[in-house]
């Protein structure tokens, strides 16, 4: 179990700002080190989600009506923590008529003003295609923005049958179009029934759209009423991936088992401004 001191107060903190984690929501394996560092990946507009994918451990279900107060207690709760770097993510949220991007907006520009030291990056959902939608969150400025591919065209419907693979490598390039000097980014699991031929044909698209940095994580099966583990991949697969990755032009990629979306963003991004892409 996870332990240590900085873990525990992070923890109170989230729970004394009834604030969620996609750290905890979604299981996910780095937790006792990203909390021990200090870093942790929030999770606005509630905990239910109104897609189901079929590798997702969120819950689903008929969300709660939207808290406009979560902005300011997650600002906060960031401020009290001194960070640097915080990654914002949300459920999808296809009840509103937005999406969920006005919170986006709101958390963004709340979070530069209570602590103008603390970079955000925000994993965000498609938000439907809605161009305005994506529009008001590149217009808070957001360091980087994150929308995560999470797998290869042909498995894609399998596993996302509420998304649209061709929609989400347009948002990423209408990102990038509306935000030219800002940092994109998107991650993939492999695991899933993918071939290695389509994880590269998937980074070759992604850089089409223009992304910048990528993660690539091995899928971990939450349960077993989620989509099945296909195969593991080899510590030397991921090395061919992320090599495959740089001579593409990416300015960073991250490849391993246990690597998330939000893991060590921080440096990530780091690394992507030392290293920036033609």
């Amino acid at each position: 179990m996870p332990a240590g001191e900085n873990f525990s107060d992070l923890k109170r903190r989230m729970r004394d700002a009834s604030l969620h984690t996609v750290c905890e929501e979604a299981t996910c394996p780095n937790i006792g080190d990203c909390w021990d560092r200090r870093t942790a990946s929030f999770m606005i507009l509630g905990d239910t989600c109104t897609r189901a994918c079929s590798y997702c451990n969120v819950k689903t279900g008929r969300p709660t009506e939207t808290d406009w107060a979560e902005p300011f207690r997650l600002a906060q709760t960031i401020k009290g923590m001194e960070l640097k770097y915080a990654v914002i993510t949300s459920v999808d949220r296809d009840d509103l008529e937005d999406a969920g991007s006005t919170i986006f907006e709101m958390t963004i520009k709340t979070v530069h003003k209570a602590a103008p030291g603390c970079k955000v990056e925000v994993l965000i959902p498609d938000f439907g295609g809605v161009r305005e939608s994506l529009q008001r969150v590149m217009d808070a400025r957001p360091e980087v923005l994150n929308h995560n591919i999470e797998t290869v065209r042909r498995v894609f419907r399998k596993v996302r049958p509420a998304g649209d693979y061709d929609l989400s490598l347009e948002l990423l390039k209408r990102a990038k179009e509306m935000q030219p000097d800002g940092v994109t980014k998107s991650g993939m699991m492999v695991g899933l029934g993918e071939t290695m031929d389509e994880v590269l044909q998937t980074m070759e698209d992604l850089r089409v759209s223009d992304c910048d940095l990528l993660t690539v994580g091995q899928y971990l099966r939450p349960s077993k009423r989620h989509h099945p583990i296909i195969r593991f991949y080899h510590p030397d697969e991921f090395k061919q991936i992320r090599q495959a990755g740089e001579a593409m032009g990416f300015n960073h990629v991250a490849a391993g088992p246990l690597v998330r979306s939000s893991y060590h963003a921080d440096e990530q991004h780091e690394a992507s401004l030392a290293n920036p892409a033609d």
